[in-house]
């Protein structure tokens, strides 16, 4: 694994997007109150920077995170997660895990509309342990 640190793609009020130089995407999720259009843009550019590095793999630490608004909820397990998998190359994700119940419980609910879709979600403690399952897991949709 690099030690190099993870380069800054993007940023807003949401949270903020890395590049980790082992190969796949970081995304930090802020503790500060956004918009649903804030929230839209970090997806947006998610799905965005997964085909321009041609990666499938997500790092979402949500260790800070506040929850999920249902309208937050309804757009990423109905118009995002199917698209980001479909055309983004979306397969597999590590969520780092908050200790907040309510944000466990939206996250619960966008992870649980996967079905039928190609993707995995793990769930953990730590970020190593995030990292040794992820970059396990192939680097593209296609290999």
């Amino acid at each position: 694994m690099s030690l190099a640190n993870p380069l800054l793609l993007f940023k807003n009020n949401a949270g903020q997007l890395l590049a980790d130089p082992t190969g796949f995407l970081r995304t930090n999720w802020g503790s500060q109150a956004r918009t649903l259009a804030e929230t839209r843009d970090l997806f947006i550019n998610m799905q965005r920077e997964l085909q321009r590095h041609r990666w499938s793999r997500i790092l979402i630490n949500q260790v800070g995170m506040a929850p999920f608004s249902q309208a937050e909820q309804q757009w990423v397990a109905h118009e995002w997660l199917p698209q980001a998998v479909q055309a983004g190359g979306y397969r597999h994700g590590a969520v780092l895990v908050s200790h907040d119940v309510l944000v466990r419980l939206a996250t619960a609910y966008v992870t649980t509309h996967v079905q039928g879709l190609p993707l995995v979600y793990r769930s953990f403690d730590k970020d190593a342990d995030a990292v040794r399952w992820l970059v396990q897991q192939p680097k593209s949709p296609i290999g």
